[in-house]
């Protein structure tokens, strides 16, 4: 959900791509997450992908949802330490997780797609003062 929210503001110079710790790489995304992307108008995402070490030295940023997925990731790839933030403390909203809906009800998914849009609203505004 966070790729095609931050896709769908169109900032030029910024290349966006997903990938999870815990991915099953070339899954689709959920149902949940796929009806509430299409019903947005904005352009759904591919097949999912893994957060390995090729996609850690393609990024400049690295915004994780939880501080445990961040912890995480530096662990298992050196490289993405001193890049990786969660999203809600890189843009100044705090320290508090975006709470992962994976299994959830559609409305757990509409909660976290809601925290999302907010939280990447001034991801972007941030990112279009700083290109």
């Amino acid at each position: 959900m966070a790729e095609a929210i931050l896709k769908a503001e169109q900032i030029s110079g910024v290349s966006v791509r997903s990938a999870g710790i815990s991915a099953f790489p070339g899954s689709p995304v959920s149902g949940h997450s796929a009806a509430l992307i299409r019903e947005a108008g904005f352009e759904e995402p591919g097949l999912s992908s893994a957060a390995d070490r090729d996609a850690v030295e393609w990024a400049d940023l690295i915004l994780t949802m939880t501080d445990a997925h961040k912890r995480m990731l530096e662990r298992s790839v050196r490289e993405a330490a001193g890049k990786t933030f969660t999203l809600n403390a890189y843009t100044g909203i705090g320290d508090r997780d975006i709470a992962d809906p994976f299994g959830g009800s559609r409305k757990d998914y509409s909660q976290t797609f809601e925290e999302l849009r907010k939280a990447i609203s001034i991801l972007a505004d941030s990112l279009r003062r700083n290109m």
